[in-house]
């Protein structure tokens, strides 16, 4: 025996519709994102350095943006419409294009003067390494 629940489809259709027309917001980790589309990326911590990789297929590393600026990593750039595929009156069009903007909070412990980026068959590969800050350290209070 199966119980209707009507208004628990009706929310979840309601919230499925609200997804679909909400802009993309901030996630909680500090990111933030504003753009035309907005590229898949990957974030690594590594033993020695954070490992950025983002999927920019078809846009040129020359049209690519990286900023450092107060702990805040920018990446910027643009891909260009490609040709639309016509035929007997349709239009077919799966690949977005325009502007991206994505930013990441970076934590104290990086080397801001020896990140490194490469890209490689559509995917940029950011390095940032990390700074020896030592060992923490117990501070005595005294009385």
């Amino acid at each position: 025996m199966t119980i209707y629940r009507p208004l628990r489809n009706l929310n979840h259709l309601q919230r499925e519709m609200s997804r679909l027309f909400e802009p993309a917001l901030p996630s909680d980790n500090d990111e933030f994102s504003s753009s035309d589309w907005t590229p898949a990326v990957d974030v690594k911590e590594e033993e020695d350095r954070f490992l950025i990789r983002a999927d920019l297929p078809g846009v040129d590393p020359k049209d690519i943006e990286l900023h450092i600026e107060k702990g805040m990593l920018s990446i910027r750039g643009e891909r260009e419409s490609e040709s639309k595929e016509e035929r007997e009156g349709y239009k077919r069009i799966e690949r977005m294009h325009g502007s991206f903007y994505r930013r990441f909070s970076l934590p104290d412990n990086v080397d801001a003067d020896n990140i490194k980026a490469d890209s490689n068959h559509g995917v940029l590969e950011i390095s940032i390494p990390k700074k020896d800050t030592g060992q923490p350290r117990k501070i005595t209070v005294n009385e």
